[in-house]
């Protein structure tokens, strides 16, 4: 099985950084004392989908459409969105292409 060493850094790197993120989520869901399921449905996002994201697995639609999908996620952690902003900047390797 061939190794490419250099893609190997930039996908631990984007993983690194897409576990941050979803880290950063999930601690933020159990401090406010919501569940996965709860969380998602007020987001309208899928269980499966909120609990991929806390995960690590960050879909790069995410930040699309005017950060609509962000500023659910943001009402059902109950942040506001200029945090979740933020966290998705520092954590922009997660979307690096």
């Amino acid at each position: 099985m061939p190794y490419s060493v250099s893609n190997a850094p930039f996908s631990a790197t984007r993983r690194a950084w897409c576990q941050l993120f979803g880290g950063m989520v999930q601690d933020r869901r159990e401090a406010i004392g919501r569940s996965v399921e709860d969380a998602a449905r007020l987001s309208g996002m899928e269980s499966s989908e909120w609990a991929a994201i806390e995960a690590g697995h960050i879909p790069a639609d995410l930040v699309s459409d005017d950060g609509a999908r962000l500023r659910s996620m943001a009402d059902a952690l109950e942040i506001r969105f200029d945090h979740m902003a933020l966290l998705v900047y520092l954590c922009q390797g997660a979307w690096a292409a």
